[in-house]
């Protein structure tokens, strides 16, 4: 629409144009004398052209001309404030359609933007409640595992420590029991040096042979009794049993000497009263105020047992 009167204006302005081109050159034409005229007096008087005017016989242009010239202008110019009048509208209305447009982005962006964050809340909400529950049914488990952990530790340990103090206690008690049996014999003993019976000293032996069967003392001084009663080979029994528990035991040879001396087994008796001396040097002094051997005092091997440079 703009560019039809653009150029609706443009072929009347071209006509008017032409209308007055040619009407000049008729005005031209019929007053070439007197325009002439003009002219030089202009140019020669230019105070003279009020008085020049006032000789010409008809106006240049006509009324009809310039009432066509004027009303063309007047429509041109009621044209161009028409053009503008809707150039403004155009720019106008372009201005407001980006403004609406830029409003409802912004508002469609708002609004998805609040529908995206409603959304990701809604959904951030559901998988935050269950990640929760998860947690908390997590965290119930491991607590119930550690719980149990602990449960087993501690029991294994109990079980362990009530080992331990049964073993202590067993330990305990047979220190207990090794304790009064040490005692027992202790006074037995005691009553075997305070009593000079012998009889009575072979009963307290056998008391504690019976509390200690494998006791290498009391069986080599129940053989120095059971000698002093008379009882040689009973007394020899008595020291190879105690001979059989500790192979090393010095009275035991001693006592089995005096045994066979007392059966007048010299050689033998000698043969064991010299083992003795390897263990115990001791046993030289007594050999030779013991009167259990004085039926070796003539053997010449026991006096050279008895003489310590014969060694």
């Amino acid at each position: 629409m703009l560019s039809s009167k653009l150029i609706r204006c443009f072929i009347a302005v071209s006509v008017l144009m032409l209308t007055v081109i040619a009407y000049a050159e008729e005005a031209a034409n019929g007053d070439h004398s007197a325009a002439d005229s003009f002219r030089g007096k202009a140019v020669q008087a230019p105070e003279d052209t009020k008085q020049y005017a006032k000789t010409l016989d008809k106006a240049i242009y006509s009324p009809f001309v310039e009432l066509y010239v004027l009303e063309e202008l007047k429509q041109q110019r009621a044209d161009m404030a028409n053009i503008k009048h809707e150039l403004m509208q155009q720019i106008l209305d372009r201005e407001h359609n980006s403004v609406d447009r830029a409003v409802a982005y912004a508002t469609d962006t708002v609004t998805y933007f609040f529908y995206l964050i409603a959304g990701a809340s809604t959904i951030l909400l559901i998988v935050g409640w269950n990640s929760l529950r998860e947690v908390k049914d997590r965290v119930h488990s491991l607590a119930d595992e550690e719980i149990s952990k602990l449960i087993n530790e501690y029991e294994s340990r109990l079980d362990m420590i009530e080992k331990q103090l049964h073993q202590k206690s067993q330990v305990i008690e047979e220190n207990r029991e090794e304790i009064e049996l040490t005692q027992g014999v202790q006074s037995l003993w005691l009553r075997a040096g305070q009593d000079p019976n012998i009889s009575n000293q072979i009963e307290i032996y056998d008391e504690i042979l019976k509390l200690k069967p494998d006791d290498c003392e009391a069986l080599t001084y129940k053989a120095d009794a059971v000698l002093e009663l008379g009882e040689p080979q009973w007394a020899a029994n008595l020291c190879h049993q105690a001979l059989k528990l500790d192979a090393e035991n010095g009275h035991a040879f001693y006592q089995l000497g005096c045994a066979y001396a007392a059966m007048d087994h010299k050689e033998e008796a000698v043969r064991y009263l010299q083992r003795a001396l390897t263990k115990q040097e001791s046993y030289r002094e007594a050999m030779s105020e013991d009167p259990a051997l004085a039926l070796l005092s003539d053997f010449q091997p026991f006096k050279d047992l008895l003489d310590p440079s014969s060694t």
